[in-house]
């Protein structure tokens, strides 16, 4: 079960596994709505200048991924395939799902 301290650590780790060169070109905000034990609200900004990341909301996001906790803890650790997780139900994508595609080789290096 992933805890709230695990899923930060996931989230502080997106900002140094970010390649430069994969993110060229786009320019968005992220919204992760994690439920479960552990989960919550966070958010990634990628952007020209770089990549950061936080807690809470943000206002207009261009994409909102839904999971539970766990499920998207283990998809980041390599334990669950992204496109299974979607095809199956276990994440929610809103928004541009384009971005979706480009994300995950971003974050897992």
């Amino acid at each position: 079960m992933a805890t709230s301290e695990q899923i930060k650590d996931i989230f502080n780790g997106m900002v140094g596994r970010f390649d430069p060169e994969k993110v060229a070109g786009i320019d968005a905000e992220i919204q992760f709505d994690l439920s479960g034990d552990g989960g919550g609200m966070y958010w990634l900004r990628i952007a020209p200048s770089g990549v950061q990341t936080g807690e809470g909301s943000v206002e207009s996001p261009k994409m909102t991924l839904k999971a539970s906790a766990d499920d998207f803890a283990t998809m980041i650790g390599g334990g669950l395939n992204p496109m299974q997780a979607f095809m199956t139900g276990k994440i929610k994508i809103q928004g541009d799902t384009g971005l979706a595609l480009k994300l995950m080789p971003m974050i897992n290096g």
